[in-house]
């Protein structure tokens, strides 16, 4: 065609003086057209134009690599033809094995021990939220017992001036006092006033004591005590203990309670260490005559609460909702026959803290306690009752009550704004100011109706 020849083959023409050979090149024979660009010697190849390979089978004419090309109408009869496919390289290592991911196989310990784990903790979560169910609810249609919890009431959150943390706070400060005597052992309550170790209490806790006092502090541990002083007409007493790390109580002001105030009563009622009462202040300056028969006579303007107080509470203190010790608990009124055990009734009475105070300085500064007196005599416990005011039997020349005019036979109806009933009362409302104080005084002489100020002295014992 135009003098060009087409093949589907190689274009090899073999040289004029070459006869063609009989039959085309065998597979793996020694290659065909050689450097005009054949395949290689030694390559492996498919022959065609009727040749048929060794093996004695030819190839299927159905084979994509199938081409007769000695039959092809375009090709140069004077140019064999051949087909030759390369040979596939031959690796140097085996091949991978492909393993097939459909055939069964042994499982691997890991995934054994995977499935185990996963196992345990569906059954763990199961087993758990089934005890739950039945440990809340005991049980399929059980009845259940109170409302869902909801946010804590601020009252349960027990802030610093909350009664729980005002007890809190104070507890530490409070101890138990035990003294020894002649007729047994005598147990009360005290309460640390310094750090190097005074401790206040009852004059009638230690009194009768032959041998050493012991203190139990709030957290169980314990010390002896020595006696410091004691003065039994106000009913209070100082020992001290030889401890270091001491907590003292903050002291308050008794002139600036106010009935209805509430109060803590804290002690060992009854040997129960660590009690604490709650209450109010039921009344102020509610004069108090006490002592035991053949002991002394006790006088105090008292502090009364109905928070509960009961044997062994003496001593202890009286705080108020601040945490401030305002009284020292010291006395009971009860509705028992005579020689029988008195039980709260709701009728407490303690010592006025400034007055306590007062006796405590007194006792630790010089062994003894100063008494407030004002210079005149007053009748007996037997004497008549009066229809109001306290009548002064003698006045003494050089004391205060002269100093401020008040004569013998004057009745005197107030003290300080206080009315005076009996006796009593105004003994124990001036024992209730310091000495030096100066105080108003109403009187009565004759129909004549007078005030004078008195300013209050220390007896000369």
């Amino acid at each position: 065609m135009g003098g060009t020849d087409v093949t589907d083959g190689w274009d090899w023409r073999r040289p004029a003086a070459t006869p063609p050979p009989a039959h085309p090149p065998v597979n793996g024979g020694p290659s065909v057209g050689g450097a005009h660009g054949g395949p290689a010697a030694g390559t492996r190849g498919v022959l065609t134009g009727g040749a048929t390979p060794a093996g004695g089978s030819r190839p299927d004419r159905n084979s994509p690599w199938w081409s007769d090309a000695l039959a092809d109408p375009w090709r140069d009869p004077a140019a064999p033809a051949a087909v030759v496919l390369p040979a596939v390289p031959v690796p140097e290592a085996e091949p991978e094995p492909v393993v097939d991911p459909d055939a069964p196989g042994r499982p691997v310990l890991k995934q054994v021990l995977l499935i185990a784990v996963v196992a345990a903790l569906l059954a763990g979560t199961l087993g758990g939220a089934l005890g739950y169910t039945f440990a809340v609810r005991g049980g399929a249609g059980a009845t259940v017992l109170g409302a869902k919890p909801g946010d804590v009431p601020v009252v349960a959150q027990r802030k610093p001036d909350s009664l729980a943390g005002v007890a809190a706070r104070v507890l530490p400060s409070v101890v138990t006092v035990r003294v020894g005597g002649a007729a047994g052992t005598s147990e009360g309550s005290g309460f640390i006033a310094s750090a190097d170790g005074h401790v206040i209490t009852n004059d009638h806790v230690v009194a009768g004591g032959t041998g050493t006092a012991t203190v139990i502090f709030n957290d169980g541990s314990s010390a002896s005590a020595t006696l410091v002083g004691r003065d039994p007409e106000s009913d209070i007493a100082v020992i001290k203990v030889n401890r270091s790390g001491l907590r003292p109580v903050e002291f308050g002001d008794s002139d600036a309670l106010a009935v209805g105030d509430p109060v803590l009563a804290i002690g060992s009622p009854l040997s129960l260490a660590n009690t604490v009462t709650a209450g109010i202040v039921s009344a102020l300056d509610r004069t108090m005559r006490a002592g035991e028969p053949g002991g002394p006579v006790r006088y105090y303007a008292a502090i009364q609460t109905d928070a509960a107080v009961n044997h062994g509470n003496s001593g202890g203190p009286l705080v108020d909702g601040a945490g401030r010790v305002i009284g020292v608990n010291s006395t009971i009124k009860s509705l028992v026959a005579e020689g029988q055990e008195a039980g709260n009734i709701g009728l407490a009475f303690a010592i006025p803290i400034n007055q306590a105070k007062r006796i405590t300085q007194d006792i630790i500064g010089t062994g003894k306690a100063r008494r407030t007196v004002i210079g005149a005599e007053v009748p007996g416990p037997g004497a008549a009752p009066s229809t109001g005011g306290v009548r002064l039997v003698a006045v003494e020349p050089s004391g205060p009550a002269a100093g401020a005019g008040l004569k013998a036979g004057d009745v005197i109806l107030r003290l300080a704004g206080r009315p005076l009933n009996e006796p009593t009362d105004l003994i124990a409302l001036v024992r209730k100011f310091a000495p030096g104080s100066v105080v108003t005084v109403e009187y009565k002489r004759g129909t004549d109706r007078q005030s004078a100020s008195v300013t209050l002295a220390a007896d000369a014992k």
